[in-house]
């Protein structure tokens, strides 16, 4: 599979793109705003103003949006692929969802003969840029094998959870561990930085003990100066919370932290932080107890 199409080019879908670019494929690009793409035209790709355009020659059609509803669009608007879906074509969504709505799109590419595989990332921009995601694929044996050399250039490791919808339950899953995890570093903060502690020795005696992960060095300096530029935006983090507890309550699962982080992050989201940092809930914290005078 040589001819490729790629939806969707935000913050993830512009690297990912541009690595498979870069490994010789022929890509063809559809971005709902196009100026954000032309980098990958400038690369080689091939620009198109609609997703069926786009998937004309596709062998693979890749998708890479924030939400159900732009995936929607993408299938069944009025100028989406569904109904140009050749047989056998794969359809590959990273995008980030729930279980049943990855079940659902299964369903209607099925129906036009075409594969569906639900293959979401663990990572941010960096990682996305070096190819060291990890893809959490679900679908059948055979699908996941045809599209490892892809998820190869992506990524530095693909774990195949077993049916569709399984690598969105992991996406979900894995992204419950990262929101509670980042607020639980500006809860300790803020608990240390009231009682007089100094931020940057927390932060090295965090990095110093059992608790010390990746995230934590990551994350440290946005913690030390005020300054959240977005790498995993806190908006996307609020959205698969969301995602998250309504998938629990299906399952009929309490999940008190999960239900907390989801709050938080909602109410820092609509206080006009959701183009920050999802490490940014550090100023929502922050907010609402502010040191006395």
């Amino acid at each position: 599979m040589k001819n490729i199409a790629w939806i969707g080019t935000g913050h993830m879908g512009l690297p990912m793109a541009h690595n498979l670019l870069k490994e010789g494929y022929n890509v063809q690009v559809y971005n709902r705003t196009i100026e954000r793409a032309q980098p990958l035209a400038e690369a080689g790709a091939t620009l198109y103003a609609s997703p069926v355009e786009a998937i004309a020659q596709a062998e693979a059609v890749f998708i890479m949006l924030t939400k159900k509803e732009a995936i929607d669009d993408v299938l069944s608007g009025e100028q989406g692929i569904l109904s140009q879906l050749r047989a056998g074509t794969y359809v590959i969504n990273m995008s980030t969802i729930s279980p049943e709505e990855a079940k659902e799109f299964a369903e209607q590419i099925a129906a036009q003969g075409a594969i569906y595989v639900d293959a979401p990332v663990s990572g941010s921009v960096a990682p996305a840029e070096q190819g060291t995601l990890v893809i959490l694929a679900g679908g059948q044996t055979a699908e996941i094998e045809a599209c490892q050399p892809f998820f190869d250039i992506l990524g530095k490791k693909t774990i195949h959870f077993g049916e569709v919808g399984n690598g969105s339950a992991a996406k979900l899953s894995i992204n419950l561990l990262l929101g509670i995890s980042t607020q639980a570093i500006a809860e300790s903060l803020l608990i240390a930085e009231r009682s007089g502690l100094n931020r940057e020795q927390v932060l090295e005696m965090f990095g110093e003990s059992a608790v010390a992960t990746p995230l934590l060095a990551g994350k440290k300096e946005m913690f030390i100066h005020n300054e959240f530029p977005a790498a995993f935006m806190l908006s996307l983090i609020s959205k698969d919370l969301g995602l998250l507890t309504t998938e629990a309550k299906r399952l009929n699962v309490q999940l008190p932290l999960a239900e907390a982080a989801d709050r938080t992050y909602r109410e820092a989201n609509n206080n006009g932080k959701g183009e920050l940092d999802l490490a940014a809930i550090w100023l929502e914290l922050q907010e609402r107890h502010p040191k006395s005078e």
